[in-house]
């Protein structure tokens, strides 16, 4: 980051910035069900269309889980993908939605995440039971989501529609990512940005500033 005098708006990604999530948890979940020779296909698996489309709403929830069932050869329930899906999801700490609701009374907060509509169901139930009743979805002046705008980070398309849809110049606006490739996308347009790279970056960066 350049230059924090110049910062008007913050935005941030949503998982291990704000929702901690771990990948190990699907991965182990789904690798019960497959034998060891197949282990390798979960990581295949987050890196395919079908993982993708879902993620930028070119596919709907049916499609995604038939998907699945294609891509193990396995004849799973809807139920437990879903809940193998969700299992990434872990929860979000106290301390940061604290943060969070500090930084609303004197900057506008936005969320920018590759997620989809699995996942983003239990990600505003977590919201809503964590946060003081009727403080969500106003927490957030928008939430800029992969699933609802057809793009992903890090394509330079993405944060050019957020600059756009906030008003701002791109250097006004401090975006935190959890992965370095995305922070180097929105480098591109002129964002500034903050790596997260531990579960306490989040709140020890706005205890330095």
């Amino acid at each position: 980051m350049k230059n924090w005098q110049e910062i008007e708006f913050l935005i941030f990604d949503l998982g291990n910035v704000i929702y901690d999530i771990d990948y190990q948890r699907t991965f182990e979940k789904i690798n019960s069900r497959l034998p060891e020779n197949q282990h390798h296909l979960i990581k295949e698996f987050m890196v395919s269309p079908i993982h993708f489309d879902l993620e930028t709403g070119k596919s709907d929830e049916n499609t995604f889980r038939n998907g699945v069932r294609d891509f193990f050869s396995s004849d799973w329930e809807d139920a437990w993908i879903d809940e193998v899906w969700n299992s990434i999801l872990v929860d979000i700490p106290q301390e940061r939605l604290e943060l969070l609701i500090e930084l609303k009374k004197k900057y506008p907060l936005y969320m920018l995440s590759n997620t989809n509509s699995i996942h983003f169901k239990v990600v505003e139930e977590t919201f809503k039971r964590k946060l003081p009743e009727g403080t969500w979805p106003q927490l957030f002046d928008h939430m800029f989501l992969s699933q609802e705008m057809g793009l992903r980070k890090p394509d330079e398309a993405i944060y050019k529609e957020v600059v756009k849809g906030i008003g701002a110049a791109p250097e006004k606006c401090l975006f935190f990512d959890d992965l370095k490739e995305n922070l180097l996308g929105a480098n591109k347009v002129g964002l500034q940005t903050h790596h997260i790279d531990h579960p306490k970056a989040l709140i020890n960066f706005f205890q330095n500033v």
